[in-house]
């Protein structure tokens, strides 16, 4: 366990390089009056702390670099932390000036972000474990030919031609989907199933088409996430001048591997979660950090709200950005689906 004078060097350490992004040296650390210590005492603590881990010297004559280890002590006693009041307004505003639309409140939340953190940002579509129709309708096109529109809960919408072997009108279109609508609104793929043996043939060529859809629906996990700011990150001077982690990176995100590369297995609910550097479960992104947080409707719809970017990050920033943006779409999402968002769902 660090002292308290070596983990506040330590913090200092952390928070120069953050800043700087090179090495510090103990020189430039005397004029830090929090720590109002001698430059010998900050170089003896610097050895401590190399040795056990928290920071490294790329060269012996060099000042000191963290690592994963040292950036865990920073991010741990970084306290509470807020985005400030002219930002929240600022982004309160332009979300309001956006359609009561999913699609574009999460393109909104990856462009801000990026734009706030200076890094890439990442927002998924709200996911449920099965998705439940909200209604379908059918616009005939032809005779023979019509065009189903399928709504899901949380405002998602498939559309699919069916041919039909009889001519049908749209009042027969209208009176078929408003029997269907009053049977299987709200319910699962799996609770329809259950319902589909006294169907007529008409009724069931639009039922296989919903439940067609439906069965495709369940599947996406990691498709519909919405990108921004890979540029931001890519200038970063880590990955300006080592163009192996900065390939990887593109790979990911081109290869639309991204999300589940950075996703972990359990994520945390109710608060903003920070993996570092080897702390990620995937290898393809050691060398990064990952500032993660759940939103939507536990046990009915959840997405998730992401930065990467290299460990040398603006953890403070970074954390109270996502943190804020993650009510944002919280609450946005309750509203979608016509719910209060419950109180530990809320990021601290």
């Amino acid at each position: 366990m660090l002292s308290l004078r070596s983990e506040t060097i330590l913090k200092s350490i952390v928070a120069q390089y953050i800043v700087k992004a090179t090495p510090v040296s103990s020189g430039s650390l005397t004029g830090d009056f929090e720590l109002n210590v001698s430059s010998a005492t900050i170089r003896n603590e610097m050895v401590r702390l190399e040795k056990d881990g928290y920071i490294t010297r790329p060269h012996h004559s060099s000042g000191s670099v963290p690592l994963d280890k040292g950036y865990r002590i920073y991010v741990d006693t970084l306290g509470d932390i807020k985005l400030p009041a002219a930002e929240q307004r600022m982004i309160n505003h332009l979300f309001h000036q956006v359609e009561g639309e999913l699609d574009g409140w999460l393109n909104l939340a990856a462009t801000l972000l990026s734009q706030l953190v200076q890094n890439v940002a990442l927002v998924t579509k709200p996911k449920t474990n099965e998705c439940q129709l909200k209604y379908l309708e059918a616009v005939s096109l032809q005779d023979f030919l019509a065009l189903v529109i399928i709504v899901f809960k949380g405002a998602k919408v498939r559309q699919q031609l069916i041919n039909f072997e009889s001519k049908i009108t749209q009042e027969e279109l209208k009176s078929i989907t408003g029997k269907l609508n009053d049977e299987f609104a709200g319910l699962k793929r799996s609770e329809i199933i259950k319902k589909t043996e006294e169907l007529s043939p008409v009724e069931k060529k639009i039922t296989d088409c919903l439940l067609k859809e439906m069965k495709s629906e369940d599947s996406r996990q990691y498709e519909e996430s919405y990108l921004d700011g890979l540029h931001y990150t890519l200038n970063q001077p880590e990955l300006a001048h080592n163009y192996g982690q900065a390939l990887t990176l593109m790979e990911l995100v081109e290869q639309r591997h991204l999300v589940k590369s950075i996703t972990p297995s359990e994520i945390k609910v109710g608060g903003v979660q920070v993996l570092i550097g080897k702390e990620n479960e995937t290898e393809s992104v050691h060398d990064y950090s990952v500032v993660i947080s759940q939103y939507g409707l536990p046990g009915e719809a959840t997405g998730t709200i992401s930065v990467v970017g290299p460990t040398r990050m603006q953890y403070a920033r970074t954390i109270a950005t996502v943190g804020y943006l993650s009510l944002i779409l919280n609450l946005l999402v309750a509203k979608l689906y016509g719910k209060e968002i419950p109180v530990e769902f809320i990021p601290d």
